[in-house]
């Protein structure tokens, strides 16, 4: 496949709308360079780019940056699956309860 959909290929979807192969893969490269210099740097990457934010995700097996114009930037968190009830969307586990549950009082 050429198309840029095949397992593993770099993707990029700002505001909805995937860029074609070519873009995808250059904006990825100046995303990881900006990443070994700026760990964690998400919003300074987005302003650089012209972005409100640029978010890292993995769907469909695959990398996807997906960037926005209009979306606020988010801290900087592992990506998801695109699964429903990923931990990352949910927040961390509080580690003082037994199975992140609240404990009656």
């Amino acid at each position: 496949m050429s198309d840029g959909k095949q397992a593993g290929a770099l993707s990029v979807v700002v505001d909805g709308v995937p860029l074609a192969p070519d873009e995808a893969r250059a904006l990825w490269q100046r995303f990881s360079e900006w990443m070994e210099e700026h760990r964690g740097d998400l919003a300074g990457f987005a302003a650089r780019e012209g972005f409100k934010s640029v978010h890292p995700t993995v769907e469909g097996g695959r990398p996807v940056l997906r960037a926005s114009h209009t979306e606020e930037q988010r801290p900087y968190a592992p990506a998801t699956t695109g699964r429903g009830g990923s931990r990352s969307r949910q927040g961390p586990r509080r580690s003082d309860r037994p199975n992140g549950r609240k404990q009656r009082e």
